[in-house]
């Protein structure tokens, strides 16, 4: 493993691990710091218990600014959308704003939804690292771990959720709670006047059962819960309403938004990498669900037939994913010996730029997830024009449709077999990543899940949508839907499917075999909560 794990090129790596544990220590000290000012000498002018419950500070943001990307006719559509809701007070609560996609996601909704007129918060909770550990805990049992959570960290988890929920005094109109982490705040301060949804953006079809136990019964004070897919949704929610909204990028982030000619390759030398060699690249939290260990698997089968091949291992570190560090730590161990794997984080000088430049540059974006509730890096790197080699799970398949953008793989050989393809043919590369692009443009742009969330907050609150509408590229009602992914649907006739005298119609191929695959799993999942289908029955 190179030094390029630092952020200063021949810093050595275990004064790599040192400047990590300083930064990951600095940031959990900040994150208990109370609120106040300070002294000359830097002592707080404040005695009180620091808050668990902190509003993040967002910069401002124009929708106006999408219309090059989105087009016209989808920015007026929101802001239609908007109007109705002015003046709305819509709180968003997570466990951090930084880290992982949900903070990406809401680091530039929260002040869209400000320039619509709506009255936008953003909270997380700042729990100790022993709620975070157990969290993650929680977290890996929605998605079907068998180790569960012991007793004990079920009563850290309750401590820590009731002095957070304590906190929240305000008064909302709408509150949107985001996974596990904060999802017993409802149960704990009451539910007051506001509508409650929670956005889970796990896949937590098969949630381990003594874990789902405890936490089904905190979703009985939510008015909506929401999905990337259907088929996530466990069969028994006690909410009265589901719905299906997959997430999206922002194109016009730093870690999104073009990068002038060149620009990338000087980023990627100044960390130290040969920029005139082939490049594969997995951006990714340090996590066992996205299989940094398959990816590192399947280089060394790439690198047998490429000598020259570089692999890049990009990873958010998050201060609620205390698990990261040990997988990091099991990277480290597992490519020390390689000068041609390089291991970076955003704590040792990685951050949104580098990222974007890393996207851009390489030959190959690798996402081997094993378990996957969307996957934002895929459409990163499509819209960048960059083809993927990703992991048959979770809505990974819902960005790739039918080949485009890349391919999708269920094992090392595989993902070792596609990348050397993309790697061979790089005309045929393009094309794929082309249409990966055209994919994410109409599909996974912010706007689009903006607008969703407007018709979801419309409807819970009984406010009338605008009675000219443009038809919407995913909507979270009606009879224009995919039953599988949520998006909107063909009008071919070879994309349409009947089953017991139905005809369901579907967006592609890859949903419409999906479906006929388990097609009870998807009609009680995204349908039987809500008494709503987009089925057109004969006759």
């Amino acid at each position: 493993m190179r030094p390029a794990d630092v952020s200063r090129p021949g810093q050595a790596p275990d004064a790599a691990e040192r400047a990590a544990a300083v930064a990951r220590e600095g940031l959990a000290r900040d994150a208990f710091r109370p609120a106040g000012r300070e002294d000359g000498n830097g002592r707080r002018m404040m005695h009180e218990e620091p808050s668990m419950l902190q509003t993040v500070d967002v910069g401002r943001q124009h929708l106006d600014a999408y219309r090059a990307c989105c087009g016209d006719a989808e920015v007026d559509e929101v802001r239609a959308l908007a109007v109705p809701l002015e003046g709305a007070r819509v709180l968003q609560v997570n466990a951090t704003s930084y880290g992982g996609g949900v903070a990406e996601i809401l680091r530039s909704q929260v002040p869209l939804m400000r320039d619509l007129g709506l009255v936008a918060d953003w909270k997380t909770i700042t729990g100790s690292p022993e709620f975070f550990t157990v969290t993650k805990a929680i977290h890996n049992g929605l998605q079907g771990d068998p180790r569960g959570v012991e007793e004990a960290a079920w009563r850290v988890y309750d401590k820590i959720s009731a002095e957070f929920s304590a906190q929240l005094e305000e008064s909302y109109d709408v509150v949107v709670v985001h996974d596990p982490q904060p999802l017993a705040l409802p149960h704990l301060r009451g539910r007051s006047d506001a509508a409650w949804m929670w956005r889970c953006h796990i896949d937590s079809s098969q949630p381990n059962p003594d874990v789902w136990a405890r936490l089904r019964p905190l979703l009985a004070d939510y008015d909506a819960a929401v999905f990337t897919l259907g088929a996530f949704a466990p069969p028994d929610l006690p909410t009265g309403r589901v719905e299906i909204i997959p997430p999206a990028i922002d194109p016009l982030s730093p870690k999104n938004m073009d990068l002038e000619e060149g620009f990338a390759a000087r980023v990627l030398g100044w960390i130290g990498m040969d920029t005139t060699r082939p490049l594969l690249t997995q951006v990714s939290r340090f996590d066992p669900w996205k299989d940094p260990l398959g990816v590192i698997t399947a280089y060394h089968l790439v690198k047998r037939q490429m000598p020259d091949v570089q692999l890049a291992l990009v990873g958010a570190m998050a201060l609620d994913d205390p698990e990261g560090w040990q997988v990091y730590r099991q990277i480290s161990e597992a490519v020390a010996d390689d000068p041609d794997i390089y291991l970076l984080t955003n704590l040792t000088g990685v951050g949104n730029i580098e990222v974007n430049a890393f996207q851009r540059h390489a030959d190959v974006v690798i996402q081997k997830s094993l378990r996957e509730g969307f996957g934002l890096v895929v459409s990163e790197a499509v819209w960048k024009g960059t083809p993927v080699v990703a992991g048959r799970a979770g809505g990974i398949p819902l960005q790739l449709p039918d080949g485009a953008g890349g391919h999708l793989v269920s094992s090392a050989d595989e993902c070792a077999e596609a990348v050397l393809a993309l790697l061979a043919d790089p005309a045929n590369a393009r094309r794929m990543a082309a249409a990966g692009r055209e994919v994410v443009r109409r599909r996974f742009l912010l706007p689009r899940l903006i607008a969703d969330e407007l018709r979801l907050i419309a409807s819970l609150l009984d406010t009338p949508e605008p009675a000219t509408r443009v038809l919407p590229s995913v909507g979270v009602a009606g009879e224009d839907r995919d039953p599988v992914c949520g998006m909107r649907v063909n009008a071919d006739a070879a994309y349409h499917t009947r089953h017991d005298g139905t005809l369901f119609r579907f967006c592609s191929a890859s949903c419409q075999r999906q479906f006929a695959l388990s097609p009870q799993l998807y009609l009680r999942a995204v349908f039987g909560a809500r008494g709503r289908s987009q089925a057109r029955r004969d006759g």
